[in-house]
């Protein structure tokens, strides 16, 4: 069987620049959502600081993880928000003990 995987990706907004980024981590949801192997896809924004955004995300398997972060809709949105960020994005990979 293969092994669950976890991901907390977390993000910043440049100042000025929340809402676009919102809507464009928004846009992600429906598509990768539909992704073979997603288990939940969720956006969180931070209550005390508006500039600051975290996926939650739960993949049946690593492999189908990686088809996840070659996903076209993945590379469009990386490709529109280089600008908008405040820093590369903060990945971790978890897995279930």
């Amino acid at each position: 069987m293969a092994e669950r995987l976890t991901v907390i990706a977390r993000m910043k907004a440049k100042q000025g620049m929340e809402e676009q980024l919102k809507q464009e981590l928004l846009g992600l949801l429906p598509p990768t959502r539909a992704e073979e192997g997603c288990i939940n896809y969720d956006l969180h924004q931070s209550a005390q600081d508006g500039s600051r955004f975290l996926f939650h995300e739960n993949w049946e398997s690593e492999e189908c993880l990686k088809k996840h972060s070659q996903s076209e809709h993945l590379k469009r949105f990386r490709a529109r928000v280089k600008e908008m960020l405040d820093g590369p994005a903060e990945i971790e990979i978890w897995k279930a003990l």
